[in-house]
């Protein structure tokens, strides 16, 4: 094994999900992880705290996931790229955190392979009933974002593509795998470190008299600063000013938690990430992600070969979820079909992005195991009865 000084270990290689993962977050730049093992989440920080060493950087195994989780945050503001690893009750715990990360702009990032649940559940067997947790885990309004890989390809792909979103945005990053994803091996490609794009942190470049930490430029993100940089800053969890300094007012409410939230908005529009699929003449779109997009694939052919004009709309970017896309196919579609593992949960923004619009025929799992494809079939087919 070789890797180059930035940590990339180019070429071709069988990894599964959460080695690869890992290998992500190596070559976006990380050099700090805190965690606590939880299955099906350890193979990521077992293979950091192997891996960094060879390029400089630091993994502490945390006393619990309430540890790992603020410990990333201080790692972040002494300068370095940071990320955590959790599973379940871990990921439970972490919440109050995330909501931390959210108010004080703090990029860093979440990899929350999905497990059974609730509570200790299935802790080897895999489910996607984390996924209103990701969003709406911490108390208040806030954004996130949130990614859903479906192969360890893109494992390794997507949480490049979260360090980079958490710079370009300061804000928590979800990794949603699950526990088939983190845990299935296949091939993973990584490319010369020169054909991988890495986000840096937005350091300031203005003086520190009247730099304002959580001032925000047209984009509504505030630039950074690092401590130990001679700027003078204050980082709170309690409503800011545009200095970070606590004022508790309805109109420091109202700015802050509007620009949270709005900073994002290019990621439900034009910037969501998904793939699509004969969408040109679809009557019926599956709306899938993570392990069931690769079960709908399968029910996606069977469809297609008995004539029903089925598409495919894979939500890569779960949160900000890609309202407008599912918006403007409701509009000439009949129905929308949502496989998930668990009760219900994305099909319920389906609904609300549909609008009435189109039919939404849900298609839930408990999880544990992943859908049989003819489950999913007969709901497309009863689509375009």
């Amino acid at each position: 094994m070789h890797a180059d000084p930035r940590g990339v270990l180019t070429g071709v290689h069988f990894l599964d999900g959460d080695h690869a993962c890992c290998e992500g977050t190596l070559a976006a730049g990380a050099r700090f992880a805190a965690g606590y093992p939880i299955t099906p989440s350890t193979e990521v920080v077992e293979r950091f705290a192997w891996r960094i060493p060879t390029v400089g950087g630091i993994f502490i195994q945390m006393e619990d996931e309430l540890a790992a989780s603020i410990a990333i945050a201080g790692a972040v503001w002494g300068g370095a790229k940071a990320f955590t690893v959790t599973s379940g009750p871990g990921f439970s715990l972490m919440m109050e955190h995330i909501g931390y990360a959210a108010i004080t702009e703090t990029p860093c990032v979440f990899v929350n392979v999905q497990r059974g649940g609730p509570s200790t559940g299935l802790p080897t067997l895999p489910a996607q009933a984390d996924m209103m947790q990701a969003r709406w885990g911490s108390h208040g309004d806030y954004g996130i974002v949130a990614l859903c890989p479906n192969s360890p390809q893109e494992c390794f792909d997507l949480t490049v593509t979260a360090f980079n979103l958490a710079e370009e945005f300061r804000v928590p990053v979800m990794m949603m795998l699950d526990e088939c994803v983190g845990h299935m091996t296949e091939k993973v490609v990584i490319p010369e470190p020169e054909k991988i794009a890495v986000m840096p942190r937005r350091f300031t470049k203005k003086p520190p008299k009247g730099f304002r930490l959580f001032e925000p430029d047209e984009t509504l993100v505030p630039e950074m600063v690092k401590a130990g940089d001679g700027y003078r800053f204050h980082v709170t969890g309690l409503t800011h000013d545009e200095r970070g300094y606590p004022r508790m007012t309805v109109e420091s409410q109202d700015r802050l938690i509007n620009r949270l939230v709005d900073k994002l908005e290019p990621l439900a529009g034009p910037r969501a990430i998904f793939e699509a699929e004969d969408l040109d003449d679809a009557e019926v779109v599956l709306v899938s992600y993570g392990i069931t997009s690769r079960v709908a694939q399968r029910a996606l052919q069977l469809a297609r070969g008995q004539g029903i004009k089925a598409g495919k709309f894979r939500i890569i970017s779960a949160w900000p979820f890609p309202e407008q896309h599912i918006a403007k196919l409701a509009e000439r579609v009949k129905a929308f079909v949502v496989p998930e593992l668990n009760l219900g949960q994305m099909v319920r923004e389906v609904e609300r992005a549909a609008a009435g619009k189109a039919r939404v025929i849900s298609v839930p799992h408990a999880g544990g195991t992943v859908h049989q494809p003819e489950v999913i079939l007969k709901a497309i087919q009863e689509a375009v009865r």
